[in-house]
């Protein structure tokens, strides 16, 4: 039976109303969904008093004065307004990890659970009467201080036309308040005003960090994390409910990792947010990856190769068939050289075969399959069902085992072009690395056409940039090849609004390019350790990560710090 029939039951059985009092309440409360207390003393059917009174006798709860409370702004925050209005509930008080709420309907099971998810508190319901918790509700909140409200303003600006395109229907029951929650007004408009902060400041990444007093918000902002705003902790709950109920998520699944996407419109812009969520500690910590098509660049030309390594991808790239792997850590671009390549070779004469985990960007004219090992789409089984499919170009997300590589490798060895990826330091480790997997040097030396290691550096703000008189010889202890300049200008970015008073702002790419050639073949062939592999590269041109990088020092675009932080010395 409900709570709210056991209420009238027990109301009817009293003798303080008719059963035809009742079901005249019922219907109503149905219609209205008010509180069926609220309607049964809005039509006169039983005092506020009395009802008070039965709560409290019929639950073995207190029931209170509130004119004898003195409640606190520390007490009144835990509770935001609009919950307190909507639920007629009032904080009195907290005791260690216990909050006395003043409740108009104690059975209110969803209110005490909303309360409790929002203070992370155990509640502890008592009763008063609804037109006490009104005017309290009243004369408290209208004095005490608004942190949402001054957030809302520290972020103020415009939002610009910012449109979620799909949203997800959570499931009912508190599931279901927890989503009202979400909805209200200030909240929504706080994550809206933090996606649109990291659009404009050209963020990668958006991290939503629970812990136990505070909730942090970190922007990645040319591959380095900057805090930015700490919203409440209270309205952690809501926040991380609000881009669950966005990104189309289970809002009730608080013990589970879950990842999701968003598609937002900003402007003309259509932006895809890739999102994680993860249970910790304190709660759940949201990321999101942002993917804007837009920032996409797959103009070859313009991703920072040097001529040299330029022209060795370049052809590459134009084989008929063979292998050709890009390598780097997490979020070092290899995923915008991989389709800027594809895009380069992309046309009506070519069937392009992508397997992803995700697929990030939609390729016009590529059929893209996104890998889900949950359900048995695998790289490996990908692979095999592309060779079916009459592919001349294959992109291979990650090669991850033996198995895919190996099929990677036969497709390349049997007419196709294929791209992979490998998390490897650079080129020439790269080759040891397949071997450990368990491949045959002998498939590495007739299917590999090129490697690529790269990194993303920061580039020197060009607004406060700075020369710095030098000599190239300063950069050779750090592995630079003189090449006789002499008398150099370094650069450095001073600090000013636009990069944040940081001195960098974009990103600058640094390849390492090593194309197999005969002479590489025959020494991979031979079983040859990682360090006479590079150095043989070495002296036929291909420069180190840690070389490239130096060069765009010599070149001002970055800083001997910056790539001494993203390279390894070799």
């Amino acid at each position: 039976m409900r709570p709210r029939e056991r209420l009238g039951d027990l109301l009817v059985a009293e003798g303080v109303i008719s059963p035809v009092q009742l079901q005249d309440a019922l219907r109503e409360h149905r219609r209205s969904k008010q509180r069926l207390g609220s309607v049964l003393t809005k039509r006169g059917f039983v005092s506020e008093e009395r009802l008070v009174e039965i709560l409290s006798r019929e639950h073995g709860l207190p029931s209170v004065s509130i004119d004898q409370h003195t409640i606190t702004a520390d007490t009144l925050a835990l509770v935001p307004v609009h919950l307190a209005r909507k639920y007629e509930v009032l904080p009195l008080g907290r005791v260690d990890s216990g909050l006395t709420l003043a409740m108009a309907d104690p059975t209110n099971v969803v209110a005490m659970d909303a309360i409790a998810a929002m203070t992370r508190l155990a509640v502890l319901p008592v009763v008063a009467t609804a037109k006490a918790i009104q005017a309290a509700i009243a004369r408290y909140y209208t004095t005490a201080p608004d942190p949402m409200a001054d957030l809302l303003a520290e972020m103020a600006g415009d939002l610009g036309s910012l449109e979620v395109i799909a949203e997800a229907e959570p499931s009912a029951g508190d599931v279901f308040e927890l989503k009202e929650s979400a909805d209200e007004a200030p909240v929504v408009k706080l994550v809206n005003m933090v996606l649109v902060d990291a659009i404009r400041r050209g963020a990668s990444d958006l991290h939503w960090e629970p812990y136990e007093k505070e909730l942090r918000i970190r922007f990645r902002i040319d591959g380095v994390l900057h805090e930015m705003v700490r919203p409440p902790k209270r309205l952690e709950p809501a926040i991380i409910s609000r881009l669950k109920i966005m990104s189309n998520l289970d809002i009730s699944e608080r013990r589970l990792p879950q990842d999701g996407r968003i598609k937002l419109r900003y402007g003309s812009r259509e932006i895809d947010f890739r999102v994680s969520v993860l249970p910790t500690i304190f709660g759940e910590k949201a990321v999101l990856r942002i993917l804007d098509r837009e920032a996409l660049q797959l103009d070859m030309t313009k991703l920072g190769f040097d001529a040299w390594s330029y022209e060795k991808f370049s052809h590459a790239i134009h084989q008929p068939y063979g292998m050709v792997l890009i390598t780097g850590p997490t979020g070092s671009g290899k995923t915008t050289t991989l389709y800027s390549a594809i895009s380069t070779i992309n046309s009506p004469e070519h069937n392009i075969m992508t397997a992803e985990d995700p697929v990030e960007y939609n390729l016009k004219g590529v059929n893209q399959v996104q890998v889900n090992e949950g359900i048995g789409r695998t790289f490996a089984g990908v692979l095999r069902s592309f060779l079916r499919q009459d592919p001349d170009v294959i992109l291979v997300g990650e090669t991850r085992d033996l198995e895919t590589a190996q099929i990677s490798i036969r497709a390349a060895l049997t007419g196709h072009l294929v791209f992979t990826t490998l998390h490897t330091n650079d080129c020439p480790s790269t080759v040891a690395r397949l071997v450990d997997m368990g491949v045959q040097p002998f498939l590495l030396s007739s299917s590999l056409q090129l490697i690529l290691a790269q990194r993303l550096g920061r580039r020197i703000c060009k607004d406060c940039k700075e020369p710095i008189q030098g000599h190239e010889d300063d950069l050779v202890p750090y592995g630079h090849v003189s090449q006789g300049r002499g008398q150099v200008k370094f650069f450095k970015g001073k600090g000013c609004q636009t990069c944040n008073f940081t001195g960098m702002k974009g990103r600058v790419a640094l390849y390492e390019v090593m194309p197999i050639t005969e002479e590489l073949r025959t020494v991979i062939l031979k079983g040859a350790q990682t360090a006479e592999i590079r150095e043989m590269a070495q002296s036929q041109g291909m420069k180190t990560l840690r070389q490239a990088g130096l060069l765009k020092v010599l070149e001002g675009t970055t800083t001997v710090e910056e790539v001494l932080r993203v390279t390894l010395s070799t």
